[in-house]
């Protein structure tokens, strides 16, 4: 039911709209709607689906590792997480994830990493995960702890990583730790651990309000060899952000696809809904609500689909891609509340298509960066700009 005329948009190339197309019927096929009781195996599942049917092959860079092209297109991983998002919450983050997971070493990898890792990510043989966060170190990168003490030809990680998605299932991770170069961000660094690895486990699994796997993890003593570090030391900060940058704009399409899904189940509902010998929808109130759902959603796919076209004319998006995530974020949570309050008492009801929406947006006002760190982020990047003479 959704309206598509976006994909009518300046933005988009013809073969954008082909696989929208081509992915909304694989997935009205083949994905189902309902929250998984096993949330690690319908995770693992949706990895492995994805992958055979090639949509995995966007998430990744350069057709030798079995990409679907030589650069990741930006645009097509946006339509991607929000055609999957319309349809289940899951199947959006098993997509990220292999992206996010993998997009540092699609960036910055060797050619020897990239090759061990990336053809089995795009064909969803082995599950990846980010871990950057940290219990005193989320928004605040340079507050990280867990280090990397270099010995011989290794390193040895010791500390702890939170809020990782995918901790407990993945194959490897991407682990940032300090290995002090120097002070502040600047003395970080990027590596991969394999699921496995003495000194590595997990520590915690963590339950949330919308089923995902989640977890803390522990390094004691872990020992991997330099080989395994992504980059040049003290450079991880760097290869951090510039994989943010990719990502952080498809969490505002993600935020798309269920804030349009709400839409189509509060249109639904508004236009079949008896109350006082009427439909809901002819009341003003609806109408004006219904106005208010569809111009907030398309402000944020304008913000969204321009920064993913800036990205992909190379150009650097920073303030663009906080925007739109600071919009389609929060629209999409208004959008939501908004449908479910039409909803009445079903809206509550576990596993209504409005109640797993509500479960599903909550996260992503927080996490790739919060929405008060966005709002810093935007005025940080004006300002630099306005000192810098380019405004």
């Amino acid at each position: 039911m959704s309206d598509k005329t976006y994909l009518d948009w300046p933005f988009f190339e013809p073969d954008h709209a082909a696989l929208e197309q081509a992915l909304d019927e694989w997935a009205s096929r083949e994905i189902s709607q309902q929250h998984a009781s096993d949330v690690d195996q319908a995770c693992r599942t949706l990895v492995r689906q994805l992958g055979d049917a090639g949509w995995l092959a966007h998430a990744i860079a350069e057709r030798e590792y079995g990409a679907a092209g030589e650069r990741i297109d930006t645009r097509a991983i946006c339509l991607i997480r929000e055609t999957l998002a319309r349809h289940n919450g899951l199947a959006d983050f098993a997509f990220a994830m292999q992206g996010l997971g993998s997009g540092a070493i699609c960036l910055h990898g060797s050619a020897a990493q990239r090759a061990a890792y990336l053809p089995r990510v795009a064909r969803g043989e082995a599950i990846a995960a980010f871990a950057l966060s940290e219990p005193q170190a989320g928004s605040d990168v340079a507050a990280m702890q867990c280090a990397a003490v270099r010995d011989g030809d290794d390193y040895v990680l010791d500390g702890e990583k939170t809020w990782i998605s995918n901790g407990g299932i993945a194959d490897f991770y991407v682990v940032f730790a300090r290995t002090g170069e120097q002070p502040g961000a600047r003395g970080i660094s990027a590596f991969i651990v394999d699921a496995g690895t003495p000194g590595f486990e997990i520590a915690e699994r963590i339950d949330v309000i919308a089923p995902h796997p989640l977890a803390r993890l522990r390094f004691n003593g872990c020992r991997i060899p330099a080989s395994q570090r992504i980059g040049e030391a003290g450079q991880g900060f760097k290869v951090a952000m510039a994989t943010l940058d990719v990502f952080r704009t498809s969490v505002a399409s993600a935020a798309l696809g269920f804030a349009r899904r709400a839409l189509d189940e509060a249109m639904q509902r508004a236009t079949a809904r008896q109350m006082f010998g009427q439909v809901l929808a002819d009341f003003q109130l609806t109408q004006a609500k219904l106005a208010q759902m569809a111009t907030g959603i398309d402000a944020a796919a304008l913000l969204t689909y321009r920064a993913a076209w800036l990205r992909d004319q190379g150009r650097n998006v920073t303030k663009e891609a906080a925007m739109a995530k600071l919009t389609a974020t929060e629209t999409a949570q208004q959008v939501i509340d908004a449908a479910l309050q039409m909803f009445g008492g079903l809206g509550v009801v576990s596993e209504q298509p409005v109640e797993r929406l509500y479960r599903e947006i909550r996260a992503l006002r927080i996490y790739e960066g919060a929405s008060e760190v966005q709002q810093l982020i935007i005025a940080r990047e004006m300002l630099r700009a306005a000192k810098n003479g380019e405004v």
